[in-house]
């Protein structure tokens, strides 16, 4: 009898986490440009948050972030994520509200907060230059500032419609160049020592 109590919440959260996966790739089916993007960020999203000391619930909600973090774009039409070539201003806009979009979904489920922190916060920049709430530097939550780096070494480094993936040490020197801009400093250093070691 104990250990089928103790089974349950296991069955429970593995059932969540599958579901998650499940709608992570019906977004991706949406979104070809990005296909495998976001399995990838999550899998380096967690060695990273795992690098800087992240553990237990906290590691997990990252995890769950990042899995979820582009989940506003199933809000967005489908005619401007599959457009091939560089988005018009009006289009961009509307890609932009994607982390709003995602916030008002995940409210209304049943996630802890912190796990809705990286789709809402992933776009701010640490100079407060970012969307969409303009957040600056340790108003950020962590995960969010670990993820973005993520998130623009993936970005950069695979190829789209409108242009090549960037070679590696460019997109090194480039994250260098964007500590204390985009990225919280201390945070590239640790992610680029972890890419270097693998």
């Amino acid at each position: 009898m104990e250990a089928a109590l103790t089974a349950t919440p296991n069955k429970m959260a593995d059932k969540y986490e599958a579901t998650l996966e499940r709608l992570v790739r019906e977004l991706e089916v949406r979104d070809l440009e990005t296909q495998g993007h976001t399995f990838r960020v999550t899998g380096m999203a967690v060695r990273l948050a795992e690098a800087m000391g992240i553990q237990g619930e906290a590691l997990l909600n990252v995890r769950r972030g990042a899995l979820l973090h582009d989940i506003g774009k199933l809000e967005i039409p489908a005619y401007i994520l599959h457009k091939e070539g560089r988005l018009g201003a009006a289009e961009m806009s509307l890609v932009r509200t994607h982390p709003q979009k995602a916030y008002a979904l995940l409210v209304q489920l049943d996630l802890p907060p912190e796990a809705i922190d990286i789709p809402y916060c992933h776009h701010e920049k640490w100079d407060g230059t970012g969307y969409p709430r303009r957040l600056k530097a340790q108003q950020i939550p962590v995960s969010a500032r670990l993820f973005a780096v993520v998130d623009v070494y993936d970005a950069t480094t695979m190829n789209r419609t409108y242009r090549a993936a960037m070679p590696r040490e460019e997109v090194f020197s480039y994250l260098r160049h964007q500590k204390g801009k985009h990225f919280d400093p201390e945070i590239v250093e640790i992610f680029l020592q972890l890419l270097s070691t693998s």
